[in-house]
C-alpha cells in the first residue's frame, strides 16, 4: 500500500522544521494504532546528516529537525546556481509553447491585455530558468471584417503614404473611433468596407499593401508598450491570425475527410457531443461560415496544429481571458478529435480574471472609455516620480526618473502577479505604491536595504564566507531561502506567479525579524561573516525573484 507523506513545513517552532502528517491517513487504512506506525517508519528513516532530530508527537505526527550544518550547504549549493543564473536541469525539459499579450491590432493596447501579457511573461521566464524549451507566440489579431472598415477610412482619407498614415495613426483608438462611426452611419462607406474584406482575403495587392502598413504602425504602438513594461516579447514572436490563413481551406478539407465537419443552415460546423447547451443540444464550432469565411474557430484550429507538428511542442499555455473558456475547450476538444494532438501533449487554458476600478466594475476611465496601456504606465511613472521626490530631495533629476520608472511599473505589475491569477481585483494606486505591505516598492526597498549594509561594511560582498546557523532566526530565514526553488517548480506547473510574489514578501519579513535579532555589521568576525553571507544570499534571492516576474531592482531608492 502507498500513501502519501503529507511533509509540509510546521507551523510552529516547537514542531521542527518539518511535519509530517501522513502516518494518520496509512493507520486508518491499515486500522492500526497511528503512534505505533509512527515508530514502525522512524525506525526506517536514514536521515543521518540531514536531521538532527525526529520525533513523534500527539497521536502519530513526525516532527523533523534539519541539521544545521546540512542546511548551510544546502543553501550555499542553491545559492551558488543562483548567483550564476544558472538554468535548473529539468528531468524532462518539456518544449512549452506560450500564447500570451495577443492584442488586436486594430487598436491600441488597453488594460485588458496587461494580465495576459505580464502572468504569461512571468511563467516564461520561470519555465525557461528552470531549463524548459520555452517557445513565445504572439497571436496578433491582424484579420478578420475590421480590417476591411480601416482600409476603407485610410482610402477615403487619403492616408496611403507611411508619412501621412504614421501622422493619423498617431492615436490608433481614435482612428478606430472615427472608422466605426463611418461604418455605423454611411450605409456606403459600409458597403465599401464589406468590398474591401474580400479584396484584403483575396489578394489584392492594394489592399495588402495598405494593410500591411497598417499593421506596421500597430506593431509599432505595441512593441512600445512592451519595451515600457519589460517583457520578453519581441518582433520574432508574433505569429499572427494571418500567418495560418493560406492553411485555413485545407484544413477545413481535413476536418470534412475525417467526417467531424457538417453543413448546417450553409455552415460548415464540428458537433462534439460533450458540449451541450442547457436545452442538451450539442454546441457547435463553426469552421466555416455560410458566406465562406473563416473565423477564430478555424485560425485556432491551425495555430494548435502548427504548434504541435512544427513546433513539436509537448505543452501548450494560453493565457486568455476566462470569457474564452468555452471556444478554447471545443477548440482543444476539436484538435483531438481530428488527430492533430497526442494524448501527451497538454493544452492549457490559464484564465485570468479582470482588473476593476474602485467602483467594483471593469476599470475605465472617469469618462467611462477604454484606458489605454501606454497612459496608465505614463501616469504610473508620475506618481512614483512625485512619491520619490518628496523622498529623497537629495537624488538628481536623472536618478529620480530612473528609480520612479523601476519602481512605477514595477508597482503596476506586481499589483497584479500578486494576486491569484483567476480572481478580479481592484485597481488602487495608493495600495500598489506603499512602502509597507505585499508591494514591489517594498520589496524593492528591502532589497537596497539590505544591499547598503554591503556600503556600510565597505564590502562589495560576502562571497566565500562560511554559513553558521545556529539563532533561530537565521534558521527560519535559511529555510524560507532553501524552498526558493520549489516554489519555483509549482509556480512552473500551475503558472501561479502569485506564489512567488507570496514567497518573496514572506521572505522579506523573515529578514526584518532575522535583522533584528541578530546584529550583522557589529557580530564578532566568524559570525559576522556568516551573516552577511546570509544577507547576501536573501538579497540575490529577492532580486532573482523579482527578475523572474519581469521586475527589476534598484541599488538606491
Amino acid at each position: 500500500m502507498h500513501t502519501p507523506a503529507l511533509v509540509q513545513p510546521s507551523a510552529r517552532l516547537e514542531f521542527g522544521d518539518f511535519q509530517a502528517n501522513g502516518v494518520m491517513g496509512a493507520a486508518k487504512a491499515l486500522k492500526t494504532n497511528p503512534r505505533q506506525l509512527a515508530e514502525q517508519v522512524i525506525a526506517q528513516l536514514d536521515l543521518e546528516g540531514v536531521a538532527h532530530k525526529v520525533e513523534i508527537a500527539g497521536p502519530g505526527f513526525i516532527n523533523i529537525s534539519l541539521d544545521n550544518d546540512w542546511l548551510a550547504r544546502a543553501l550555499e549549493s542553491a545559492s551558488a546556481n543562483h548567483a550564476l543564473n544558472r538554468r535548473r536541469p529539468a528531468g524532462q525539459p518539456d518544449t512549452v509553447v506560450v500564447d500570451y499579450s495577443s492584442p488586436n491590432l486594430a487598436k491600441e493596447m488597453h488594460v485588458g491585455h496587461l494580465r495576459s501579457t505580464i502572468i504569461g511573461d512571468a511563467v516564461v521566464r520561470v519555465l525557461e530558468y528552470l531549463g524548459h524549451y520555452v517557445i513565445r507566440q504572439n497571436h496578433v489579431g491582424d484579420w478578420g471584417t475590421q480590417f476591411g472598415m480601416l482600409l476603407a477610412h485610410m482610402k477615403l482619407d487619403g492616408a496611403t503614404d507611411q508619412a501621412h498614415l504614421h501622422t493619423r495613426l498617431a492615436d490608433l483608438e481614435q482612428f478606430y473611433r472615427e472608422a466605426k462611426q463611418r461604418y455605423d452611419s454611411d450605409p456606403a462607406f459600409a458597403a465599401t468596407a464589406r468590398e474591401y474584406v474580400v479584396k484584403l482575403q483575396g489578394g489584392d495587392a492594394e489592399c495588402r499593401r495598405l494593410w500591411q502598413a497598417f499593421i506596421n504602425e500597430s506593431l509599432a504602438h505595441c512593441e512600445e508598450v512592451y519595451s515600457r513594461l519589460g517583457v520578453t516579447l519581441t518582433h520574432a514572436h508574433i505569429k499572427p491570425e494571418s500567418a495560418y490563413n493560406d492553411d485555413l481551406p485545407q484544413l477545413v478539407d481535413e476536418l470534412q475527410s475525417r467526417g467531424l465537419a457538417q453543413e448546417s443552415d450553409g455552415a460548415l460546423c464540428v458537433f462534439l457531443p460533450e458540449f451541450k447547451g442547457k436545452d442538451g443540444a450539442v454546441i457547435p464550432v463553426i469552421v466555416r461560415k455560410s458566406d465562406g469565411g473563416f473565423l477564430y474557430a478555424t485560425s485556432d484550429l491551425a495555430a494548435i496544429r502548427y504548434r504541435v507538428r512544427e513546433l513539436q511542442a509537448t505543452r501548450v499555455l494560453y493565457f486568455v481571458d476566462a470569457r474564452q473558456h468555452l471556444h478554447l475547450t471545443q477548440v482543444f476538444a476539436a484538435a483531438r478529435h481530428a488527430g492533430w494532438v497526442e494524448p501527451e501533449t497538454s493544452l492549457e487554458h490559464l484564465p485570468f480574471g479582470t482588473m476593476m476600478g474602485e467602483d467594483g466594475k471593469p476599470f475605465k476611465t472617469r469618462s467611462g472609455g477604454t484606458v489605454k496601456l501606454i497612459e496608465l504606465l505614463d501616469e504610473a511613472e508620475q506618481r512614483a516620480y512625485k512619491l520619490v521626490s518628496e523622498r529623497n530631495t537629495e537624488f538628481s533629476e536623472e536618478q529620480r526618473r530612473t528609480i520612479a520608472r523601476a519602481v512605477g511599473i514595477g508597482a503596476v505589475k506586481y499589483a497584479d502577479l500578486a494576486k491569484n491569477r483567476t480572481s478580479d481585483y481592484i485597481f488602487n494606486w495608493d495600495t500598489m505604491l506603499a512602502m509597507e505591505g505585499n508591494t514591489a516598492p517594498y520589496l524593492q526597498y528591502a532589497y537596497v536595504r539590505i544591499r547598503s549594509l554591503f556600503r556600510r561594511a565597505e564590502l562589495p560582498d560576502a562571497a566565500g564566507a562560511a554559513l553558521q546557523l545556529s539563532e533561530p532566526a537565521e534558521r527560519r530565514l535559511a529555510l524560507k531561502l532553501n524552498e526558493f526553488d520549489d516554489v519555483l517548480a509549482v509556480v512552473a506547473n500551475d503558472c501561479t506567479p502569485n506564489l512567488l510574489c507570496n514567497h518573496l514578501f514572506e521572505l522579506a519579513g523573515l529578514f526584518m525579524t532575522f535583522y533584528e535579532a541578530c546584529p550583522v555589521l557589529k557580530a564578532e568576525d566568524a559570525v559576522k561573516a556568516s551573516r552577511l553571507r546570509l544577507c547576501q544570499i536573501t538579497a540575490d534571492t529577492i532580486k532573482l525573484g523579482l527578475n523572474l516576474l519581469g521586475i527589476e531592482v534598484l541599488e538606491q531608492m
